[in-house]
């Protein structure tokens, strides 16, 4: 598509995404038409095909998606999102099945802290968050708020959860920080009213409630490990447990099967099945980190778990086995690398691991931990022999791409850690880039690492290293502004090139006369290789660092992306926007253009990867 005139051209089209946002309570849902999951990534709600794993897109939100429901009859969809204190907090309202906005409400501020449809699909009642502490019910066919309410009583905590009758379109339950309440909508006066739950003596922190499907009664899960039910009738509690081996890390996630057996899970990251009113624990599994959802697929012979360290699990209620079904980071990435010349993988690296993924599939591959320590860059040999990464550590180390099996370590690499890495492309020499700003040179052999020289210009960490295709010469960028052409046969410095900035990224252009240049003055620099002048400069983006670029194989478009979430591809020639990709809720850390420009791949700080699908010139 042809870029319109002066203006911001056209739209990238988000292809797939790689992410999960598992820290939102309930956030993961199986649709009841069984074949679709739903979960907010970002400021957007995935819908994922569970046959065929299509992923499409519900975009509108303008900040990260904090709650997401959908209707008994599946008919629709509902998301809240955060917002900057003081501002309102829209929900927005969407038709499942064409997968398009039906309605913004707004009257919360700051955040939607959870929301419930009604069992015909009649009212959305919405919970606001701390700043706000409301309670809102809003007439789906009108698209208006019919009452509100505080959420709980001032001489209790905060309201942090909800949910709806199975049966009544006028009953709902909302509970909290020692607040349980069951709410009755008066349609005729546009009132709520609730009435308090009775616990006791028992002082709890509610995580979440779950309804039985009769309405008679419902059960609450507590931060102290135990579950309470309630009767919905006389408000009372009728029974509690485990009363001796509470769950530990408390109680995170519940659901409630046909037989009347609960499924708990737990901050822990136990997925447990309890019976009987002692709540006796028959069967368990373990997964990895804490559970934050349970959804169940059908009559519940199967259902999904959701955890805070971003893994899906789809467990089958016969067997009880769990099976890890999707995965991504759930830290900040910090580099993204093809290997030469094939699309069709990529790896990613952060705290804690090395992820290498199929790219059409959009699935793990292969998964290199290294506990507790952050890789910073990676790069995959020309040969494809082996991966190199760079460590917080201050070691290099080079891993097998297929089994990822450790092949070497360069101890004391740097002194402040590896920022920065790059090879030759005759695989026989290794640059690295330190925080404390040292460029350095090693040999590669066989079986040998040799340290062949120092580069000490720098004075501020290595963000950034290419080398020419012959080899001869390379480009370092630096956090201190400057970056250096290097020498590296006669390892000398060839140029230096000094801005206002810290530096966060720098190409070649193909031909290897010009370079570009990027960093938190949010400004590209073209500079000429030969003498280190500038060429031309264009602004980049309107608020925050640039902190990733990467340029076509002919030098015709770059990519940009960085503190304002936005994928910018750019006519290098011309220095316009031709188009932009809106998706990521997170800072962008790098972004790569696969070989054979088939897609754009940009990752960020919230952990996601995002594809786009390469635009296609006329």
């Amino acid at each position: 598509m042809a870029a319109p005139a002066g203006g911001a051209g056209g739209e990238l089209e988000l292809q797939a995404a790689i992410g999960f946002n598992g820290h939102i309570l309930s956030g993961l849902i199986c649709h009841p038409d069984k074949e679709h999951v739903l979960y907010p990534l970002g400021c957007t709600v995935v819908i994922q095909d569970m046959a065929n794993g299509k992923q499409t897109f519900l975009h509108g939100h303008t900040n990260n998606v904090s709650c997401v429901v959908v209707s008994k009859s599946g008919m629709l969809v509902a998301s809240g999102q955060v917002t900057f204190m003081g501002f309102k907090a829209d929900i927005i309202l969407w038709d499942f099945k064409k997968e398009e906005l039906l309605a913004r409400l707004s009257l919360h501020k700051g955040r939607i802290e959870g929301l419930a449809f009604s069992p015909n699909d009649l009212y959305l009642v919405s919970l606001g968050g701390q700043d706000d502490g409301s309670v809102v019910v809003w007439s789906i066919p009108k698209r208006e708020a019919v009452c509100g309410s505080p959420a709980s009583a001032r001489s209790a905590g905060n309201a942090t959860v909800l949910a709806f009758s199975r049966c009544r379109d006028e009953m709902f339950v909302t509970a909290g920080n020692g607040t349980i309440r069951v709410w009755e909508l008066d349609l005729k006066n546009r009132k709520i009213r609730p009435t308090e739950c009775q616990t006791g003596q028992l002082k709890r922190v509610i995580t979440c409630v779950k309804m039985a499907d009769d309405d008679s009664y419902f059960y609450v899960g507590t931060s102290s490990g135990d579950v309470l039910k309630l009767n919905t009738n006389n408000k009372l509690m009728s029974d509690y447990g485990p009363q001796k081996e509470k769950f530990s890390m408390g109680v995170t996630a519940l659901l409630l099967l046909k037989t009347g057996d609960l499924i708990v899970g737990t901050g822990g990251g136990i997925v447990a099945l309890c019976k009987g009113s002692n709540y006796k624990v028959m069967k368990k599994i373990q997964v990895q980190g804490t559970v934050t959802s349970l959804t169940h697929r059908g009559q519940g012979h199967q259902f999904f778990a959701g955890t805070n360290e971003s893994q899906i699990y789809r467990i089958n209620y016969p067997e009880f086995k769990e099976e890890l079904i999707a995965t991504c980071h759930n830290e900040a990435i910090h580099d993204i690398v093809f290997p030469l010349g094939t699309s069709d993988l990529f790896a990613t690296c952060s705290k804690n691991d090395i992820r290498v993924w199929h790219t059409p599939e959009n699935r793990e591959l292969l998964r290199i931990v290294i506990p507790n320590m952050t890789c910073r860059a990676i790069e995959f040999m020309s040969d494809g022999r082996s991966i190199i990464s760079a460590w917080n550590d201050g070691k290099i180390r080079a891993f097998m791409p297929e089994s990822g099996r450790l092949m070497y370590v360069i101890d004391h690499a740097h002194s402040l850690g590896v920022t920065a890495i790059a090879a030759t492309s005759d695989c026989r020499r290794i640059i690295s880039g330190g925080g404390e700003g040292q460029v350095r040179v090693w040999e590669i052999g066989e079986r040998t690492r040799k340290l062949e020289e120092v580069l000490k210009e720098h004075i501020s960490a290595v963000s950034c290293i290419k080398i020419k295709k012959n080899d001869r010469e390379c480009v370092t960028a630096s956090l201190d502004g400057t970056c250096i052409i290097w020498d590296i046969v006669r390892f000398t410095r060839n140029q230096m090139i000094l801005a206002n900035t810290l530096f966060q990224c720098v190409c070649y252009h193909p031909e290897e006369y010009q370079i570009i240049t990027s960093g938190t003055d949010r400004r590209i620099g073209y500079w000429e290789v030969f003498d280190g002048s500038a060429i031309r400069e264009l602004e980049g983006s309107a608020s925050g660092s640039i902190n990733g670029m990467d340029i076509t194989s002919d030098g015709t478009y770059f990519v940009t992306g960085g503190d304002d979430h936005l994928v910018k591809m750019w006519d290098y020639n011309e220095g316009e926007v031709t188009h932009v990709g809106v998706g990521h809720s997170g800072s962008i850390t790098r972004l790569k253009i696969c070989p054979g420009n088939k897609y754009i791949v940009s990752v960020s700080a919230d952990g996601a990867i995002l594809r786009w699908k390469y635009p296609h010139f006329h």
